[in-house]
């Protein structure tokens, strides 16, 4: 028996993550400001979640909307005061103006990771060759994980990619741990199980009153049921 699927939710503050972890979820991507996507927190915001809750927090690593690096070594003095703060766990993804993975960028940014666990988030969806990308990303220190839809246009879209992408684990550049995010619904779910794919990330589906409101621990506790009965 396959140990049971990851639950990840998307906190904004230590109420929504209080709830996530009441409801079930086995970590939080920590953001701030989700009108641009998401982007990085305070390091005071991180500090107080991670009083709050004893799971496994990945903390975004992104300045601005839109998926340049900007200033990375703005992005960088980020990373190295999150790490100062106590984070463990990134979230990060930068392409360049063809659509190509901007290689530099994520190296330096990894580089101040000093080998911490990272996702690369669903910059991967707006790449212009996924492939590619992956595979110039293999063997970069710590990622082991890709947020994707399979689609910039979200998991209806992408799920013929998401299928294709689980079939090749183990692949150079198909190591890392699929992680769905973007416009996923629960009925997506057992389709994604039967692929082999383990892991879920959810932010407005955790949130009956929108974005405005917060996570709600009961709708995160019906994800949980549905993964761990589909499972």
């Amino acid at each position: 028996m396959s140990k049971r699927a990851v639950l990840e939710v998307i906190a904004l503050g230590v109420e929504d993550a209080v709830a996530a972890q009441a409801g079930g979820a086995d970590r939080l991507e920590l953001v701030t400001d989700m009108a641009a996507d998401g982007l990085t927190p305070s390091a005071g915001t991180f500090a107080g979640i991670r009083a709050a809750v004893d799971i496994d927090l990945r903390v975004m690593l992104r300045l601005a909307d839109g998926f340049g690096a900007g200033d990375v070594e703005e992005v960088v003095r980020a990373a190295r005061e999150m790490r100062g703060a106590g984070a463990e766990e990134f979230v990060l993804g930068f392409l360049g103006a063809d659509g190509g993975v901007d290689l530099a960028a994520v190296e330096r940014v990894v580089g101040e990771l000093d080998g911490c666990r990272w996702t690369f988030h669903r910059a991967i969806d707006r790449a212009a060759d996924r492939d590619a990308l992956r595979k110039q990303l293999d063997g970069m220190p710590g990622l082991d994980t890709y947020l994707t839809a399979g689609s910039g246009a979200g998991v209806d879209d992408g799920l013929p990619t998401l299928l294709a992408e689980a079939a090749r684990s183990g692949e150079p550049g198909y190591e890392q741990r699929i992680l769905v995010g973007g416009g996923l619904r629960l009925d997506h779910v057992p389709m994604l199980l039967a692929a082999g794919i383990d892991a879920f990330h959810i932010g407005g589906a955790a949130r009956p009153d929108g974005w405005d409101g917060p996570v709600s621990a009961g709708a995160v506790a019906e994800w949980r049921a549905v993964l761990d009965g589909a499972a």
